[in-house]
């Protein structure tokens, strides 16, 4: 059932609206768990869009297997994803800092809460991300180490590559994660891939993985492929590799790629003169999960993120 969350009375008789999609038993017997599943809080992250359609399209197939409550979100920033700009359109605010929102605030503050209200008592809730237009991810769940009891049993069944718990000092207390985790909504976040594109592969494995943790949580009963192994991360466990110089960044090196300290990832080169300012080399061994799209560099940049150690150990 196809339900509005949000209505807002924009300029020129135009509306914002934001939708969900409720897809729950045909004969509830009301002590169904729920889970919700979000995307497009930035306009430009498309992968969520993919998921957000394949999920319903399986449930579709099978329905009479869902046991529990599936909410699908598949744009709570309805505008950015017109516009295809990552922040909210007019303000150019980031909509990820306005969580949990205000009533009496302004539109994306009342976006917000109202988004928020609507997910809150949900007894899961996954944020799909994509990466920006810079850099390249595997696909990675991402918790805060202060919730890392109640979310890494979760965490495990959604098939990505890595867990990566981070601090809390790194996490954006107005994230909408961050503020369901804080009122009892187990919330995880996952980025794959990059900005504007969409990687089906990728989708596909988080998809199978939404399904096996929809099975854990006794909401669906159909068949769900198991989920593949993960490595739990923490910030210690990974080396950022930034540039020195500026220039046009031509990578050596993909994703998932093992390498050894000192291999080369890349060149950084001049194009007026055709010299070469740098060569990226890794600064451990380890496996890439993170590289550079984007080739335009200035100084500083960040070019890769490896895992240190065997990654398959």
């Amino acid at each position: 059932m196809i339900e509005t969350v949000v209505t807002i009375d924009l300029m020129v008789e135009e509306e914002l609206r934001i939708k969900k999609n409720h897809l729950a038993p045909d004969f509830p017997k009301g002590d169904e768990k729920r889970i919700c599943i979000v995307s497009g809080i930035y306009g430009d992250e498309l992968q969520g869009q993919y998921i957000c359609y394949e999920v319903i399209r399986r449930i579709k197939l099978d329905y009479g297997s869902l046991s529990g409550i599936v909410d699908i979100y598949p744009s709570v920033n309805p505008m950015g994803l017109d516009s295809r700009s990552r922040e909210i359109p007019g303000s150019d605010m980031d909509m990820n800092v306005l969580f949990p929102g205000s009533k009496s605030g302004a539109l994306g503050e009342y976006t917000a809460s109202c988004v928020f209200d609507d997910i809150k008592g949900a007894d899961c809730c996954i944020d799909l991300h994509s990466s920006n237009m810079y850099i390249q991810e595997i696909p990675q769940v991402r918790i805060n180490d202060e919730y890392v009891d109640e979310l890494l049993r979760y965490a495990k069944f959604l098939n990505t590559d890595m867990v990566w718990i981070h601090p809390s000092t790194s996490v954006l207390n107005g994230s909408l994660a961050y503020s369901l985790n804080q009122v009892g909504v187990r919330t995880m976040v996952i980025e794959s891939g990059v900005a504007n594109s969409i990687n089906q592969e990728y989708c596909n494995k988080i998809v199978d993985g939404l399904f096996a943790l929809m099975s854990d949580m006794g909401i669906w009963k159909g068949k769900s492929a198991p989920a593949g192994k993960c490595r739990i991360i923490k910030d210690s466990d990974i080396s950022y590799i930034n540039s020195e110089s500026s220039g046009i960044f031509i990578p050596e090196k993909k994703v998932y790629d093992m390498v050894k300290k000192g291999d080369e990832l890349g060149t950084i080169v001049d194009v007026i003169t055709g010299s070469i300012e740098e060569i990226i080399k890794a600064s451990e061994a380890g496996m890439i999960c993170s590289i550079r799209s984007y080739p335009v560099i200035e100084e500083g940049s960040l070019i890769a993120r490896i895992i240190g150690g065997d990654y398959n150990e």
